[in-house]
């Protein structure tokens, strides 16, 4: 059994499944920091200087206007957090944005090289001109 598991792991699928994601999260964290750190602070400026990490709303409980999220949920509040969730929103479409043009090129890329594979292929007699010619062979 361990030897198979070897087996398993030295295959370059699995290898390049594991990097995949180790470049996936990594990039991941960049998307996140991205929003975080630079579009989120420009969509709150526009729309009044609004720091959408702290953007809740309160289910229960008494919370005084402008407590941060993170003191409301100390102090017990059952609050939604839009402002978060708008955040992984974006970081989601992101994400997926990229991953889609990704895909795109790639599939791109290989339809301009299976192209010329098709076109390589030597364009010999068809089967009803074999069979023409052995008959014509077999006439003589």
């Amino acid at each position: 059994m361990l030897s198979e598991f070897k087996a398993f792991i030295a295959k370059g699928n699995v290898i390049d499944l594991a990097v995949g994601v180790i470049i996936g999260a990594a990039f991941g964290a960049i998307v996140k920091s991205l929003t975080d750190e630079i579009i989120m602070p420009i969509i709150g400026a526009l729309v009044g200087n609004l720091d959408f990490s702290d953007v809740y709303i309160v289910l229960s409980g008494e919370v005084a206007p402008g407590t941060p999220l993170a003191a409301a949920r100390e102090a017990g509040v059952n609050v939604l957090g839009v402002g978060a969730l708008a955040s992984v929103v974006i970081n989601f479409l992101i994400l997926a944005f990229i991953i889609f043009l990704m895909v795109r090129y790639v599939n791109k890329v290989t339809a301009q090289l299976a192209k010329p594979e098709e076109a390589a292929a030597p364009a010999g007699p068809t089967e009803i001109e074999l069979l023409a010619e052995i008959r014509d062979a077999l006439k003589k």
